[in-house]
Formats: C-alpha cells, sequence, structure tokens
C-alpha cells in the first residue's frame, strides 16, 4: 500500500533551483534513506514530505487517513511539563477514555439506574465497548510503552518527575524523538536522529525502527545506522533523485557501478559522433561518397546525445603528515581516575592501557561515563586527575575538540590558520583552506558565520598543518557530511603516527581502529579489533554466561539427582503441595464466585462500605489465587524435570 506518493516536486528558493521532478514513493513498510551532499537538499524534502514547507511545483498524493510524525534535527522539548506528563499528552485519548469507563462506573452504581433495566443495559452495553476499544488501543500497555521509550533513550537513571526545563538541549532532543516514536505515526519522517545518541540507544533505535509498525523515511550521517535499519537509499545529486534497493553500503557500491557504467555508455557514443563526424567532413564533398556522409549526417542529427555523467564528489582533500617519529612506547595510563571538583564523586576510576606507535585506539562507553573527560585528562588540560600518565620519547599531540572551544568566533577562517603560521605566505594558507573547500571569500567569513561542518573543517586545516605524531580527537566526524567523513578515513588510514579518538559512529570506527577501549565507571578494558569485533567479543562474553548459568543449573540438577529414593521422596513432597495448592485454589475460586454477584446484587446498592468490603474481599481472593497459581506452575516445571 502507497501512504505517499511525490510526483514532479520542484523547489525554488528565490532563483536557484534546488529540486526538479523528484518522483519517490513510500509503502507502508518501507524503511527510506534519503542521502546527498550537505545542501543538496535533503531536509528541505522531508520538510516537503511532512507538510513543514511548501514546493512549487508538482503533486503529492497520500490517503486523508495516514498521518505523518517528523522530527527536525534541531527540535527539542521546550515544555514546562514533566517528562512523564509529557509523554503522557501523546495518549491523551487513552486517559480521556479511561475517566469515561470511571464516571460509567459510578452511573452503574447509581441505584435508580440500577433499577431501570433498560437504561441500565444499555449502559453495560455502552461500558463495553469503551473498555473494548480502551484495551484495544493499549489502554492497558500505554505507561509501560513510555518506560520501555525512555528507558531506551537512556532515561532509565532519570526521575521521570524531572521538569523537562531542566534537561540539557541533547537530552530535550531525545525526549522529542521519543514523543514521536510513542505517537506511531503511519511515515515516520527523521531528519538526524542519530544525534546526541551514544552507541547503547542507537542500537535500541535500530531494534525500534526495524520493528516499526509503519514506514521510516530518515536523513542519516551515521553510515552504520543506515545500514542496519534501511532497505532503500534516495539519492539526491544535481536537484535531481535516484532511488536504490538496498542498504547504504549497496548503494555506494552500485552508484560507483552506475557511474562507471554511463561513463562507459557516453565515450562510446562520444567516439561514434567523432567517427561520424570525421567522415561527412572528409567525404560530404566527394561525388562517389556524399550520398553516405548525408545519410551520416542524419544520423548525427537523430542521435540522442547522452550528457556527460556527473558524480557530486566535490570534497575536501588532505592528508595528515608527521614533523617526526614517537617513540615505540607512546602512552601508559596506570589506575587513572577523574572527577569535576575536589568534592565530588570519581567520574570514573582505575583506568589502565597502552598505548603504541602506529596503535588506532577507539574510546566507547556511554554518554557520561567520562570519555572526553579522559582525552583531556591525557592531554593535562583539566584538573582532579589522580593516577599516573607516562608519555613516550617525541610524543606530539594534536587536538581536535568536538565542542570547537578553540576556534574564536571573531576571526575569519584566513585568521584562525594564519595566526597559528604567521610565516606561512597568505597563498599556502588559501591553498590550505581551498582543499578544505574555502574558496574566494569564504575564507574571510568568521567563525560564528559559518555552519557546524564549516567549523570542523577549519579544525582539520589547523590539525592538518600541525603535523602531530598522536592525533587525540573527540567525536571528529560529527557535523561532517557522508563524503567528508571518507575523505578523513581516507586521510587517517594513511597517516603514519598514532590515533587515539572518541566517536559514536560506528562504521568510522570499524575504518579506523585496531584496538577498542571499552571505558566504564570502573576501569576501562581493551579489545584488540575494530568495532564489530568489539561487539562479537560482548556476544561472545553474554553466550558464555548464559552457558555457564545452565551448567550451573544442571550441576545442581545431577546433585540432586544423586538416588532414585531423594527424587522420589522430593517427588512426593512436590506432588502433596501441587494436591494443596489445588484444593486451596478451588476454595479461592468459589469464594469468587460467591462474591462477586452480591456487588450487583440490588440490596447492596447504597451500602458503599459494603460494597467495599466485598470488592476488597475478592482482590484479596484474587490475589492469593495469582501467587497459588505462580507457585502451582513453578512446581508443574520441577515435577516436569525429574522425568
Amino acid at each position: 500500500m502507497i501512504v505517499m506518493q511525490l510526483n514532479n516536486i520542484n523547489k525554488y528558493f528565490g532563483a536557484d533551483l534546488i529540486l526538479s521532478k523528484i518522483k519517490l514513493e513510500v509503502h507502508h513498510d518501507d524503511r527510506i534513506a534519503i542521502v546527498g551532499r550537505n545542501g543538496a537538499g535533503k531536509s528541505t524534502l522531508l520538510k516537503i514530505m511532512a507538510g513543514q514547507t511548501p514546493y512549487d511545483d508538482g503533486d503529492i498524493f497520500k490517503p486523508k487517513d495516514v498521518t505523518v510524525g517528523y522530527l527536525d534535527q534541531h527540535t527539542g522539548l521546550d515544555s514546562d511539563k514533566t517528562i512523564w506528563n509529557e509523554m503522557k499528552i501523546v495518549f491523551k485519548h487513552l486517559i480521556e477514555l479511561e475517566q469515561e469507563l470511571r464516571e460509567y462506573e459510578l452511573k452503574m452504581a447509581d441505584p435508580e439506574i440500577m433499577q431501570d433495566k433498560t437504561a441500565y443495559q444499555q449502559l453495560l452495553t455502552t461500558y463495553d465497548q469503551k473498555q473494548n476499544a480502551f484495551q484495544q488501543q493499549g489502554g492497558f500497555q500505554y505507561e509501560a510503552e513510555i518506560e520501555s521509550v525512555l528507558q531506551g533513550l537512556n532515561f532509565g537513571s532519570f526521575d521521570f518527575n524531572t521538569p523537562i526545563s531542566a534537561l540539557s538541549g541533547g537530552q530535550k532532543t531525545r525526549l522529542a524523538l521519543g514523543k514521536l516514536l510513542l505517537s506511531r505515526p503511519d511515515v515516520l519522517i527523521l531528519d538526524e536522529p542519530t544525534n546526541h545518541l551514544d552507541i547503547p540507544t542507537l542500537r535500541w533505535l535500530e531494534t525500534y525502527l526495524k520493528n516499526y509498525q509503519g514506514a521510516v523515511v530518515i536523513v542519516s550521517h551515521d553510515r552504520y545506522f543506515l545500514d542496519e535499519t534501511v532497505n532503500i537509499v534516495y539519492d539526491i545529486a544535481f536537484q535531481s533523485i535516484r532511488k536504490y534497493h538496498g542498504n547504504y553500503s549497496y548503494f555506494l557500491r552500485k552508484r560507483a557501478e552506475d557511474y562507471e557504467l554511463e561513463l562507459k555508455r557516453y565515450e562510446k557514443q562520444q567516439e561514434e559522433i567523432k567517427k561520424l563526424e570525421e567522415y561527412v567532413q572528409k567525404n560530404i564533398a566527394r561525388d562517389s561518397t556524399s550520398k553516405q556522409a548525408k545519410s551520416r549526417r542524419k544520423k548525427l542529427e537523430k542521435m540522442d546525445r547522452m550528457d556527460k555523467p556527473g558524480l557530486d564528489d566535490h570534497s575536501a582533500k588532505f592528508s595528515f603528515e608527521i614533523k617526526r617519529k614517537s617513540g615505540n612506547d607512546v602512552l601508559k595510563v596506570d589506575h587513572l581516575s577523574a572527577k569535576y571538583g575536589a568534592l565530588d564523586g570519581p567520574i570514573f576510576e582505575n583506568v589502565s592501557f597502552r598505548v603504541n606507535r602506529g596503535d588506532r585506539m577507539a574510546i566507547v562507553g556511554p554518554n557520561g561515563i567520562g570519555k572526553s573527560t579522559l582525552l583531556k585528562a591525557i592531554l593535562k588540560r583539566i584538573e582532579y586527575v589522580d593516577g599516573d600518565i607516562m608519555y613516550g620519547t617525541n610524543v606530539e599531540f594534536g587536538y581536535y575538540d568536538q565542542e570547537q572551544s578553540t576556534l574564536n568566533s571573531h576571526k575569519t577562517a584566513l585568521q584562525e590558520l594564519w595566526d597559528e603560521y604567521p610565516l606561512m605566505p597568505e597563498k599556502d594558507i588559501r591553498t590550505v583552506l581551498g582543499n578544505f573547500l574555502f574558496t574566494g571569500d569564504d575564507v574571510l567569513k568568521t567563525v560564528g558565520m559559518l555552519s557546524g561542518g564549516e567549523k570542523a573543517r577549519v579544525l582539520l586545516a589547523k590539525l592538518m598543518l600541525q603535523k602531530a605524531n598522536v592525533l587525540i580527537m573527540d567525536e571528529p566526524t560529527n557535523h561532517l557530511d557522508l563524503d567528508s567523513k571518507e575523505v578523513l578515513e581516507a586521510a587517517l588510514a594513511d597517516f603514519p603516527g598514532t590515533i587515539i579518538f572518541v566517536s559514536h559512529d560506528r562504521y568510522f570506527i570499524n575504518r579506523i581502529a585496531t584496538h577498542v577501549i571499552e571505558l566504564g565507571q570502573n576501569g576501562a578494558r581493551t579489545f584488540i579489533g575494530d568495532y564489530d569485533y568489539y561487539v562479537e567479543k560482548l556476544e561472545e562474553e553474554t553466550q558464555i554466561k548464559a552457558m555457564e548459568k545452565v551448567e550451573v543449573k544442571q550441576n545442581k540438577q545431577k546433585q540432586a539427582s544423586s538416588t532414585n529414593k531423594d527424587i522420589q521422596r522430593e517427588r512426593r513432597k512436590i506432588e502433596r503441595r501441587i494436591q494443596f495448592i489445588e484444593e486451596q485454589i478451588a476454595e479461592h475460586e468459589q469464594t469468587i464466585e460467591e462474591m462477586e454477584p452480591q456487588l450487583y446484587n440490588p440490596d447492596n446498592v447504597n451500602d458503599y462500605a459494603k460494597l467495599q468490603e466485598i470488592n476488597d474481599t475478592i482482590k484479596q481472593q484474587e490475589n492469593a489465587l495469582e501467587e497459588l497459581m505462580e507457585e502451582w506452575e513453578e512446581l508443574q516445571q520441577e515435577i516436569e524435570s525429574f522425568d
């Protein structure tokens, strides 16, 4: 079933054509990624699909009953409510229906209505209908669903009564995502949903989206996330769009293959055109060959000439070099701990690891565990650090700060580099900036005017000029588009020094890392391999623990069955207990059966205390019955284990 269709959509910003003749279909179970360079129009297209931005030409078809939910990449909940109350707004209709049910229950207890059998029966019928609707719409599960989503988005340790106004910008963005997920629209449109998410939360979101009952349309720079979640990719380039069936990795391969094929077809046609033109030029004036030349000229005139295929690959071009090699031992960290202040508890403690020349160490862990703090501790940029940090011979650090705090917002891009390297000619500084896509007057823009991606490129340019032999990088792929990430990966892959980095970009970690350091509050563990290897080892540990539990259980069973007499004695004991429980169950069921009619007895209608007493008795009986049933099931399983 098609839930949305775009047909020949055009969008202009002023006189500039941004999107041209866009055709796109969304089916009810599609998982779609929209990719393209920064500025290609991805976010604009999402806003058009969500009805947030008008379009200039074309048509959008959508069934009237199809709902659309949209998450802007800059969205953050701005609310004076608590976390819990804000999430409950999504289920306002269920809360109102629940209130209606309570009101109907009060009416059903009204003696006057009970005496009117017709009115009472109508009331019962309406109540049953509303209760069924409440149940079918998830009325008994919505609170558990809210809690599940909040847990998944890393709010498990929060007091849900915390005011949203007290949260950080990143936390408000995660809450906006959570609220949208809970609303369950038919078409879920997400613009950069992975911002502010750590790796465990990313994995939860991937699972959630895979199981989502509806269509999902995503713009994201997280390639690992796209590989895990989407099965269709729409590529925007040169204002037009092309569809690929597969995940992001498949799209990259297929796009490269298509480009090579189209280029060969174009070159072949150009060769044919050249031959035809040369033949016409040489033979058109000869009587003996004029007829053939005219025929070829007509062929040229009728030929449907191909445009030269383009590849939107205008990316930064750079590489990292070093002034001199470091020693083989680059860094030794022993029993390191850090805290924010003298009176605060430790962020992390007892962290130890080794770094050798040429290592690529990825530091991973949940948000707030202190990954950025660890990098700053290594660089001696923070106080309140205990433990030993030993540096190797000739070690020179270059630092990439994810907060971009080392940039001066009042300086131009040109000044940022030139002030650091005043002896370099202006021409050379401009050439470096040109390699990072700053051309012409772009170099005269102040840092405060630059986008996050542009600031990132300025930082990378400064880092490149530093020629340090150890790069300390905190979230280096943040703000970079997909092409820039690939260029950075290529530059780091060829870097002759050592890299220590923090990243949530699992694709990037896989490309770069030789080691993964898992940071926890009480220490760190080092895994020799990339991210996939790290995940594999974690899964192995989980399996080993599960096997150990099974072995312990089996050993206990073997010990318990050491003699047949012991087994038979234990079995008889359990059977006697089962018989006793079954007798108790029968008594409780009989009591409930006898008490329930008394709730509707006209003699008791006006006696609220009596009704409350009856109701309490029934509840007690039901609770006792439930406990007995649970014990009965456990005992039955024990009996079965003897067989």
